[in-house]
Order: C-alpha cells, then structure tokens, then sequence
C-alpha cells in the first residue's frame, strides 16, 4: 500500500506548508458525493489521527485515514499547470469511471 507525490506536488506541498508556517503534511481522503459517487478530499496535517497511514514522498508526509485508503491506494498526486490553470492530478488505478465534470469517480 502506498500513497506518492511527483517531485512537482512535493514541491508545492512544501511551499504551502512554508508559507502556512506549519504543518505536518497534507491529508488526502474521500468522501462521499457527486455524480459518480466518491471525490478527493486534501488538506494540511497540523497533527496525526489514531490509525492514521503516513506515506513519505519526496520527503514530503501523505497521511491517510484508513477508510479512504481502501478507494485511493496506489494513488499518485502530481501538481499541473495548464495555461492559467493549476492544480493537483490525481491518478488513481482504482478508478473505474468518472463524471463528466470530473469532480467525482466510482471503484
């Protein structure tokens, strides 16, 4: 079982967290919604949860709690630039669908 960032997300992971001015990591979990049932929930660790998973990535922590990590194991977060566009890509090999708008996916 693993969670792991790209360089890049790493990257901005840190930035975020310099300029926060603390922090332990982030968190990424699920939660039920949206049209195809489960989406993506990140945000900053200031301190662990009893049963928490902790990945590290390029010396970066990915804390999971241990429902979400059923949905998202093996996931990798990469953070993209599109034009004026940015943001964290999700790729997750449990997905099997998505919604149109891609605020959602289903296992």
């Amino acid at each position: 079982m693993a969670i792991s960032l790209t360089e890049a997300a790493a990257n901005h992971v840190r930035r975020s967290l310099e300029n926060r001015g603390r922090g332990e990591g982030i968190r990424l979990g699920v939660r039920t919604t949206g049209c195809s049932g489960m989406a993506y929930v990140l945000e900053f660790v200031d301190e662990l949860q009893d049963g928490d998973e902790v990945f590290e990535s390029h010396g970066m922590k990915i804390v999971v709690d241990p429902k979400s990590l059923a949905y998202i194991d093996g996931t990798e977060l990469d953070f993209v630039r599109e034009g004026i566009n940015e943001g964290f890509k999700f790729t997750n090999p449990n997905v099997s669908g998505e919604c149109g708008c891609g605020e959602s996916f289903n296992v």
